[in-house]
């Protein structure tokens, strides 16, 4: 699907470095992995057969703004930390494994978030979904390339936030642990000042019937989340230059909450205000 093209952000980039440490073999089971779950695209009949990606920092909103999207456009939305979420909450053995890692902020290997991902796609593929909206998912190049070389994505969506935003939102994220909706109870609200506009993103707040059952994501410390910042800043910039040098990075500095960031959102995206309210009633 062919958009934005007098949007995209086509800024030179340095020669990327790659970060796969593994044998080519490895590689190659890993891209065959993905590649068998990925619907085959006949068409590109429009909302049906896009293939999205969202980049961003941990707690900027991309599980937010993709499962809008998801909706609006009638393609599934995949979250990898949603799917590492199911297999901790699980009772098999790489649940033990896996929360070892999250918990000390670290980023889990290409091999299990790949497992992860082709088992997700392959549902998708089972219900008859075409196309898809991925948030999470490449972290690093080796995971871009992999995924690069076994389907063809249209565009690559990077949401940007001040990181003192950021924090004050991953703290403030809260789940109810009845009917599973994400909520947020920060109010984040920075004032102008040498120069940078002020920003104002209420919180999100649950309806009465939530407010009693509201947990707390194990992963949700100031300490944690400081080291999940860091490890993302450090892989970002080079995933980020791997799109940009192909034409299909769009970067999208959030304004503020989501009234004022959607309907700026969707402009970027060429998505019209029909579309907007229909998502909206959702």
């Amino acid at each position: 699907m062919a958009v934005l093209n007098n949007r995209l952000v086509c800024r030179a980039a340095a020669p990327i470095r790659s970060f796969c440490t593994k044998s080519a073999e490895t590689e190659a089971e890993l891209g065959r992995a993905l590649s068998s779950a990925i619907p085959a695209q006949s068409s590109k009949e429009k909302g049906r057969n896009i293939q999205w990606v969202f980049l961003g920092c941990p707690g900027v909103g991309k599980g937010t703004y993709a499962a809008r999207l998801s909706r609006l456009l009638g393609v599934p939305h995949i979250a990898t930390g949603d799917l590492v979420r199911q297999e901790l909450s699980s009772r098999r053995p790489l649940a033990s494994q896996l929360a070892g890692i999250v918990n000390q902020g670290k980023l889990i290997s290409d091999e299990i978030i790949i497992d992860l991902l082709s088992k997700r796609l392959e549902d998708a593929q089972t219900k008859g979904d075409t196309g898809f909206i991925l948030d999470g998912f490449p972290r690093t190049v080796r995971q871009a390339e992999i995924l690069e070389g076994v389907t063809d994505i249209d565009l690559v969506i990077n949401l940007k936030l001040r990181e003192e935003a950021l924090i004050a939102k991953c703290l403030g994220r809260r789940i109810c642990s009845e009917c599973g909706r994400n909520f947020n109870v920060a109010c984040v609200d920075i004032k102008s000042e040498d120069g940078n506009p002020g920003m104002y993103m209420p919180p999100l707040l649950p309806p009465p019937q939530c407010t009693s059952k509201l947990t707390i994501r194990s992963d949700d410390t100031e300490e944690i989340v400081k080291e999940r910042l860091r490890v993302y800043n450090d892989m970002s910039r080079a995933v980020e230059e791997f799109y940009q040098r192909r034409g299909k990075l769009l970067e999208f500095d959030l304004p503020g909450g989501i009234p004022e960031s959607w309907p700026k959102l969707l402009h970027a995206l060429n998505l019209n205000d029909n579309e907007d309210k229909r998502t909206a009633a959702a």
